[in-house]
């Protein structure tokens, strides 16, 4: 059994984030160094597992490999500093932005990654908007800055003017592109100046100097020199400080400046990252109280399913968010949803694909649970009395499709598959009067991962029939007779009647005439499953 003081110890060490971006912001590569920096890995580029030497990657797909993006979230722990971090790199896709979602409920703060030339893009805008919603505290990491960038106060105002929140800088950037030579310290009042190593493979060395050395100045040409001073006493005179209580409240975003790919900046972040990201704190339940993670025995919730993440065990694993007090390999918890004690025997740590077995866990940790069929997304796990969250959400599709199996001897296969990547939420599966099938998806490349899954991890060949259907609503059983034969009408994997809808102003015509006709964008808590 393990003392009060030690697990109050432990969470105290805890830091689990995630990192946002819209696409090609660099953020597989800042994962990456972080994990570099981290001592987690030995060569970027090259994910090296601690135990085996197995090469390993946040991205892990075959069509993730392919096309260069994150497609599903890895979870990723590593240790810095006397500091356990749990990272979660979810998808930059934003046909995959349920999924982005679903794993920030599980992130205590977000680093908010931009592109130093392209500023805030609409992927980031909708991430940051969810960080909003559930009072995430966000860093900003302008990326790219040994490429050509934009002015600096001009990144600053943008974050502030698109995103609604006061913007402060942390590190203050020395050029970019060719001139980029390194960062200025606000916090710590010190010049960083950085070698550039080939490829950014290994750590970066760096030279420490104040800013009254005479050798900065002979780092930069006269006019870059000149630039920089007249930036940086601008941002000491006329831009806040940086605040903790208005960071952990929202109020501000601390921004820092460097290049992921060359290692510019990366450690200097992470040191300060490490001071400034909250520990765990308590969570508001649904019913209004506060659960403590230090003072409250063991809870936790899944936040996500995953299949076959690694062939050799073809099995499917639940991560979970320990949300409150320590778990202990082998110890029973209540599953609430089904009212049943069940035994947590087989509890691993992730580093992408590869797992390792743990013994114990606190709150703040990502963990993973061999899931035989038993846990959902959302489904909440305690040692004490139930824990009551709010419900996940589901979103209402706006794509659908047939999918229809290619070889009539792999249907065990195929109907494995159709399962068990539903209950992920790679798509939403409805089932038609007829017996027949329909996948709801946010995106197109939603239902290409589907399908591709389903052959390469299920040996299921299979085709995709898109349907000339655009948007959907949940509603309720009484108000069916309402629907024409316009429309098609299914049920969700919990029973509950949902509309497809031709077109949006099928849709909203249907509003207009019918106003008190009952249309949920999400299936309200009172719909019970029939």
């Amino acid at each position: 059994m393990l003392s009060s003081e030690k697990i109050k110890a432990e969470i105290e060490r805890r830091r689990s984030f995630a990192i946002i971006a819209h696409p090609d912001a660099g953020k597989t590569t800042l994962t990456e160094k972080l994990l570099l920096y981290g001592g987690a890995i030995q060569l970027a580029g090259h994910v090296r597992a601690r135990r085996d030497g197995k090469t390993t990657r946040s991205d892990w797909m075959t069509i993730e490999k392919e096309r260069g993006i994150s497609i599903s979230t890895a979870a990723l722990q590593f240790e810095y500093n006397n500091c356990v971090f749990n990272l979660l790199d979810t998808p930059g896709h934003q046909d995959f932005s349920e999924d982005t979602y679903r794993t920030l409920l599980a992130a205590d703060c977000a680093v908010m990654l931009l592109d130093g030339a392209r500023g805030v893009e609409p992927q980031t805008i909708k991430l940051f908007h969810v960080c909003r919603e559930r009072n995430i505290p966000v860093v900003t990491f302008i990326n790219k800055m040994d490429r050509p960038a934009r002015d600096p106060f001009e990144l600053l105002d943008e974050v502030e003017k698109v995103l609604a929140i006061t913007a402060v800088p942390i590190l203050w950037p020395m050029g970019s592109g060719q001139d980029f030579k390194g960062v200025y310290d606000i916090l710590a009042k010190q010049v960083y100046s950085f070698e550039r190593v080939q490829g950014g493979a290994f750590k970066a060395p760096f030279h420490v100097k104040g800013l009254d050395d005479p050798e900065l100045k002979s780092m930069m040409y006269t006019e870059d020199y000149d630039r920089f001073m007249e930036g940086l006493d601008l941002v000491r005179e006329a831009l806040p400080p940086f605040e903790e209580s208005a960071f952990l409240s929202c109020q501000i975003t601390p921004v820092f400046f460097g290049s992921a790919v060359t290692n510019f900046g990366i450690e200097l972040f992470l040191n300060h990252f490490m001071a400034m990201a909250p520990r765990p704190g308590p969570v508001r339940l649904a019913d209004g109280k506060s659960l403590s993670p230090a003072e409250a025995g063991f809870a936790a919730f899944v936040f996500k399913l995953q299949a076959n993440m690694n062939q050799k065990h073809r099995d499917r694993v639940a991560f979970v968010r320990i949300l409150s007090g320590a778990f202990e390999r082998g110890m029973n918890a209540n599953l609430a949803r089904l009212q049943k004690s069940v035994r947590l025997n087989s509890p691993v740590a992730f580093f992408g694909q590869e797992r390792t077995t743990i013994d114990e866990a606190f709150a703040g940790d990502i963990i993973g649970l061999i899931n035989p069929g038993t846990y959902k997304l959302g489904d909440i796990l305690s040692s004490g009395p139930d824990v009551g969250l709010p419900p996940f959400p589901i979103f209402a599709p706006e794509m659908f499709a047939r999918i229809i199996p290619l070889d009539t001897g792999k249907l065990k296969a195929f109907r494995k598959g159709l399962t068990e990547l539903a209950e992920e939420g790679v798509v939403q599966v409805f089932s038609m009067a007829d017996g027949s099938s329909v996948i709801g998806a946010v995106g197109q490349l939603q239902f290409e991962v589907f399908s591709r899954r389903l052959e390469e991890e299920y040996g299921a060949p299979n085709r995709i029939e898109t349907l000339a259907y655009e948007c959907s609503r949940w509603t309720r059983e009484e108000d069916l007779q309402h629907f024409s034969s316009y429309d098609l009408l299914a049920r969700d994997a919990e029973g509950r009647p949902i509309v497809f809808f031709k077109s949006q102003y099928r849709l909203n015509n249907l509003i207009k005439e019918k106003p008190n006709l009952a249309l949920f964008e999400h299936p309200p808590i009172s719909m019970k499953s029939t």
